[in-house]
């Protein structure tokens, strides 16, 4: 069973660019790949936190930082030829990124708009142009892989939100992304898969939490009964990553305890 498992979820061997990875999800997501076998290269706004980078060397994995601010275009579109110019051979994206501004609809500052636009989607795009330019450039494996990208979506990609118009456009713009380049290059060996998080106990929800009456009504209605951990991320993570989807491309995962469901 051992040989088996390993065939379809190691990721000995592998290296994953991760943005987002200094807390929350994106820190899970990043310790689960590495888990498999994965080094780690990830892309944060200075090196004054480093917890992921101990924890990563402490599995016995690779891990490289790159410092970028996500809210600069110019910074993000220089990020992979500075990878790549080091000589790593990266075959792994996970763009967990992201920031959030809550305002009324007819009071959203524009500068929130465009903050939360450039990192929770133009950043993402760009990653993906470019490093999936990169992964198209690479040899295929014995199965014709040659990468894979996962984004992270949200229960906004499918809903409206509330106060979040800017985050519930970018997160749309996610799903809709994730599916435009899977239709381009599931077929060349690179899969494109999106997980979407459901209400998780994060910083980014810390609002919804301290709201007592709004996070009674969001428990009520997730059928497993909780609020997610980062740590719920980890299972779907490494299967996106892997040989286990090698025909799974396009989808846009739902890890929400069963709310999409309701």
């Amino acid at each position: 069973m051992a040989s088996y498992l390993e065939k379809l979820f190691s990721l000995e061997g592998h290296l994953a660019v991760v943005t987002g990875g200094t807390r929350g999800i994106g820190q899970a997501m990043a310790l689960a790949l590495a888990g498999a076998g994965s080094d780690i290269i990830l892309i944060q706004r200075d090196e004054s936190n480093l917890e992921t980078k101990k924890k990563v060397e402490a599995l016995g994995r690779k891990f490289f930082v790159y410092t970028a601010d996500l809210g600069s275009q110019e910074a993000v579109e220089g990020i992979t030829k500075r990878i790549l110019d080091d000589k790593h051979d990266p075959d792994i994206l996970v763009t967990a990124a992201g920031i959030q501004r809550r305002h009324a609809a007819h009071q959203f500052p524009m500068s929130d708009w465009d903050d939360v636009l450039q990192v929770n989607l133009k950043t993402v795009w760009t990653l993906c142009r470019d490093l999936g330019a990169y992964f198209l450039s690479r040899k295929r494996d014995s199965t014709g892989r040659r990468g894979a990208i996962i984004n992270v979506a949200s229960l906004l990609s499918f809903q409206g939100g509330l106060n979040v118009p800017a985050y519930a456009s970018a997160k749309g713009g996610v799903a809709q992304l994730t599916k435009s380049l899977s239709n381009q290059w599931s077929g060349e060996g690179v899969n494109v898969n999106a997980i979407a998080p459901g209400y998780i106990f994060t910083d980014m929800n810390e609002a919804l939490i301290n709201d007592e009456k709004r996070a009674a009504s969001i428990l009520e209605r997730i059928p497993t009964g909780r609020w997610g951990t980062p740590q719920d991320f980890e299972g779907a993570t490494v299967f996106l990553a892997g040989l286990g989807c090698r025909y799974v491309s396009g989808e846009i995962l739902t890890v929400d305890g069963g709310w999409m469901g309701r």
